[in-house]
């Protein structure tokens, strides 16, 4: 585990950090911007190359056994909108401005799934049943953030009413 946080945590973080200084220093703002816009085009391809592995290692599996992915998954969209709400509704309540609130609510909402596909797979491999729950987990959490963004977009008149109150 310990091995797993220094290769998919500590490291990528240092060499992010490392990198974004040596942007700054060689040409600054800009060159941070330039290379950040770069990054976001190529982030989404990533992330589907990972998905589409893992989702190939595990589809017989969450194909064949329905019953317990819906075990795996109901939880995973309680627990997003519980926390997505709660966290919502305390900006709401603190006067926190919306285009604060909405990031908090997801980031209160998040599972952070990726980060534990790649514990689970480093420390149990590609089809073991960690890797299964955490690729259900993926499967869940995508749409319903995408739902949670939605509806933190669409209730911005009703949030951003009780600051005017």
């Amino acid at each position: 585990m310990f091995l797993s946080v220094v290769l998919y945590i500590v490291v990528p973080v240092i060499a992010a950090q490392l990198w974004r200084r040596s942007l700054l220093a060689q040409g600054g703002e800009a060159a941070l911007a330039r290379t950040l816009r770069t990054l976001q085009r190529s982030r989404s391809s990533r992330y589907w190359r990972l998905s589409c592995c893992c989702f190939g290692f595990q589809g017989e599996q969450i194909v064949s056994q329905p019953l317990i992915i819906a075990l795996l998954a109901i939880p995973i969209v309680i627990q997003v909108y519980l926390n997505a709400g709660i966290a919502y509704a305390l900006n709401r309540i603190l006067g926190v401005p919306h285009n604060v609130a909405c990031p908090s609510a997801l980031i209160g909402a998040s599972n952070f799934f990726e980060l534990a596909v790649a514990a689970a797979i480093a420390l149990f491999g590609f089809q073991s049943g960690a890797a299964l729950a955490t690729v259900v987990g993926v499967l869940v959490e995508v749409p319903v953030m995408l739902s949670v963004v939605r509806i933190v977009l669409r209730s911005r008149k009703w949030y951003e009413h009780a600051r005017t109150v």
